[in-house]
């Protein structure tokens, strides 16, 4: 069920908030027997948390387990990225190109809301880079922390709309860092482009927490 998975990463499922049967059936007018089936995908991808008792809740959000979600990603993505362009054979490459230009093709934002194509082909590019090495154990856990990430941009939308930070740039010298096969230069733009992305969502909390303080 995309909508959801779309409501949730745009914040308009607030992270915490509680998934019940009833309110989603009502919402999405879908039946409870779909609903049993997506929301542990859910849980599955990191978007939502299920406990005996208590039913699903969106995962939960704060600025420690962002810091330390970071640090998990940046490990585990430069890692498997180098290990991707010392072993990733030409068909990756033609893969990671493709992926790139069609991403960059597609704008961000539509109507305020990150662009649900656009959020599709962001995880396929960095699935691509990290497919190279061959191994889905480690790409699975890769997709799976970049889906619990995801959340946190719930956050920082008018952020992320206003900053003049070039996303577009730094997915371009990542895919062609990952083509020459510089796996220093792939360690570094990666660090960075998370470690950007980290830092921006934090400053807007910041700034929404002082604004309404």
């Amino acid at each position: 069920m995309l909508r959801l998975r779309n409501d949730i990463l745009n914040g308009h499922v607030e992270p915490g908030s509680k998934l019940g049967f009833a309110d989603l059936g009502e919402r999405y007018q879908v039946s409870t027997g779909v609903l049993r089936e997506v929301l542990p995908r859910l849980v599955e991808q990191g978007l939502a948390t299920s406990e005996s008792q208590l039913g699903y809740r969106v995962v939960s959000v704060s600025v420690e387990d962002l810091e330390q979600l970071t640090r998990a990603r940046i490990a585990i993505e430069t890692m498997v990225l180098r290990q991707a362009t010392g072993v990733g054979d030409v068909s990756w490459e033609s893969d990671v190109v493709a992926a790139h230009h069609a991403l960059a093709r597609t704008p961000r934002y539509v109507d305020g809301d990150l662009n649900q194509e656009w959020m599709t082909l962001h995880d396929r590019f960095h699935l691509v880079l990290l497919q190279g090495c061959g191994n889905p154990y480690l790409t699975d856990v890769a997709a799976k922390l970049r889906s619990i990430f995801d959340v946190y941009r719930c956050w920082s939308r008018a952020g992320e709309v206003s900053s003049p930070r070039d996303v577009e740039g730094e997915h371009r010298m990542i895919a062609e860092a990952a083509v020459a096969r510089d796996a220093d230069a792939c360690d570094r733009l990666i660090t960075a482009h998370i470690q950007l992305t980290t830092d921006l969502f934090i400053s807007t909390r910041n700034e929404d927490a002082t604004v309404g303080s």
